[in-house]
């Protein structure tokens, strides 16, 4: 019975070093709605919503320079704002070099999340944040053209929330997938990845 006890106590650190490598390894995947999208062909097609400015805007806010783009709604709880804080201290960090990218916020709410709303919640985590929004068909259209996950959540009391993808997509000058940053990612992790990508 010892020897069992003892070999059991040694199989431990085995046990969590397997469980760590596991849990390293599954962060660098990309998400299942991001498998096959070849990273030289536009992650998505044309769409035309408005900015928190109520100012249109095309696809063409992805080419020309790379971006970093982020889907969420304002009424997220917990999510959205620690995307959007990791955001505002990346621009930061990048100092310049932030001029040569793109940062984009696009609603999954856009019932609730009117070019006005938009402007609010970004103006409290950084002015170089571009919010999108637009007619429900509209920003429908783009979030499943752009393999984005979301679906609406019922609450008690006809409220609702909106479950969705967690990472940071981030873009080529033509707008092709060039990597993720996932929530689970140290906050150097992302940004190494943000200087590579305007790098590159």
């Amino acid at each position: 019975m010892r020897t069992i006890r003892l070999l059991l106590w040694a199989l431990v650190p085995i046990a969590a070093f397997a469980a760590g490598a596991y849990y390293y390894y599954a962060s660098q995947r990309p998400a299942p709605q991001q498998a096959g999208i070849a990273a030289d062909a536009p992650l998505g097609g044309p769409f035309r919503l408005v900015d928190q400015n109520g100012e249109p805007v095309t696809e063409a806010i992805f080419r020309d320079k790379p971006s970093a783009v982020f889907f969420g709604f304002t009424h997220c709880p917990d999510i959205c704002p620690t995307a959007l804080s990791e955001m505002a201290v990346w621009i930061e960090s990048l100092g310049a070099n932030a001029d040569r990218m793109r940062f984009v916020f696009v609603t999954v709410d856009p019932e609730r999340d009117t070019p006005e709303a938009l402007k609010d919640y970004l103006g409290a985590f950084s002015e170089r944040l571009v919010g999108l929004t637009g007619e429900p068909e509209a920003v429908d259209a783009m979030l499943r053209d752009h393999h984005v996950y979301y679906k609406k959540v019922p609450l008690e009391g006809g409220d609702y929330s909106m479950d969705h993808s967690a990472s940071i997509f981030l873009l080529n000058e033509k707008g092709g997938l060039a990597g993720t940053i996932s929530p689970s990612e140290p906050h150097e992790a992302g940004l190494a990845k943000l200087q590579r990508l305007v790098a590159s």
